[in-house]
């Protein structure tokens, strides 16, 4: 055996995995197992557009230069992006990141990044990473529902993520969820005007500026500002009726389109994550259950409803697993495979 085969056998291989959100970017080496050996978390420049291209190439090369301070290689990167990934013309919709509106993000990144990359949706990440592990280790039909700020769906079917024709599969914050028609609809859609995290932060704060007295007692003394919705949440399980009356009314609509998501897709688990479960007492323990009443009810029995076990990493396991499926393809062209 020559020496150079002797040191390439020596050398350890790792995956980079890079999640790009609105205003964080996550990013972090891994084995191929799944086991991290680097991670960081910067904020994103709010400049966007090229600062941020060339945000994600230089935390790229951080990653490389960890895994050859490991004496490894980095083998593949996966990157994900809080938007729409088309797969057929490789262009990026981003609606956080200034000047990401259809742009071609893969064309740029491959004139830098030299080793094999997927880029993916934040949805496609979140589902990814869950049944890969997270809380639907080795399931092959699974819906990952993110609750925060928005609203939004990663899909899998038999093993593979559900892209659609534009990968915009999962915008389920879309959903009719009633026949009246509110104008904020066709901005973000019903179900996560109704439902989402901002759907909260907007109507818990209407609600405590419309009557003020009613929550004064659940702020904090020793404070002179307090979230509102940590306010709002602290009065409804403190059962003040008006914070009540919305919570239960937030509880209501995610029950309809859990249900719908279960009735369509008769998945094994929901994955839910995001902001809002963070309080799983007043929207995930009540939503087991409320969801039955309008799910087809042999799907609504099969299934399972779980909170996300990977959190905030749930996308980098996703990237990781992108990066182990490129690879794989690339394996699969040189043998000439389908």
């Amino acid at each position: 055996m020559k020496k150079a085969d002797r040191i390439r056998k020596k050398e350890k291989i790792f995956l980079g995995a890079i999640d790009l959100g609105g205003t964080k970017i996550a990013s972090a080496l891994f084995t191929p197992e799944g086991r991290p050996a680097f991670k960081s978390r910067v904020a994103v420049k709010d400049s966007g557009g090229q600062a941020v291209l060339e945000q994600v190439v230089s935390l790229y090369y951080q990653l490389e230069a960890q895994a050859h301070s490991r004496q490894g290689r980095l083998l593949a990167t996966g990157l994900c992006v809080p938007g729409v990934v088309n797969p057929k013309s490789g262009l990026v919709w981003a609606p956080n990141i200034k000047g990401w509106k259809n742009f071609r993000l893969m064309k740029y990144l491959r004139k830098e990044i030299i080793c094999p990359l997927s880029v993916i949706s934040d949805r496609t990440a979140y589902v990814l990473g869950e049944s890969w592990k997270g809380a639907a280790r080795g399931k092959r039909n699974v819906v990952y529902l993110a609750v925060g700020t928005g609203i939004g769906a990663g899909i899998m079917t038999e093993g593979l993520v559900v892209h659609g024709e534009g990968d915009l599969a999962g915008a389920v914050g879309w959903m009719a969820l009633q026949r009246d028609f509110n104008k904020g609809y066709s901005r973000v859609g019903c179900f996560e005007w109704e439902a989402s995290g901002g759907a909260l932060a907007r109507k818990a704060r209407a609600l405590i500026e419309a009557n003020p007295e009613a929550f004064v007692t659940f702020k904090a003394t020793n404070q002179i500002e307090k979230n509102e919705v940590e306010v709002f949440c602290k009065a409804a399980r403190c059962g003040q009726p008006q914070a009540r009356k919305l919570v239960e009314e937030i509880q209501d609509y995610l029950a309809m389109g859990v249900a719908n998501l279960v009735s369509i897709l008769n998945p094994e688990v929901v994955v839910l994550g995001g902001g809002l479960f963070q309080s799983p007492d007043l929207f995930f323990k009540p939503l087991k259950e409320k969801f039955k009443l309008w799910a087809q009810p042999l799907a609504a029995r099969s299934v399972r409803l779980v909170l996300s076990a990977l959190g905030q990493e749930a996308a980098l396991y996703g990237c990781v697993r992108a990066a182990q499926e490129v690879l794989g393809k690339e394996a699969a062209g040189k043998r000439g495979d389908p």
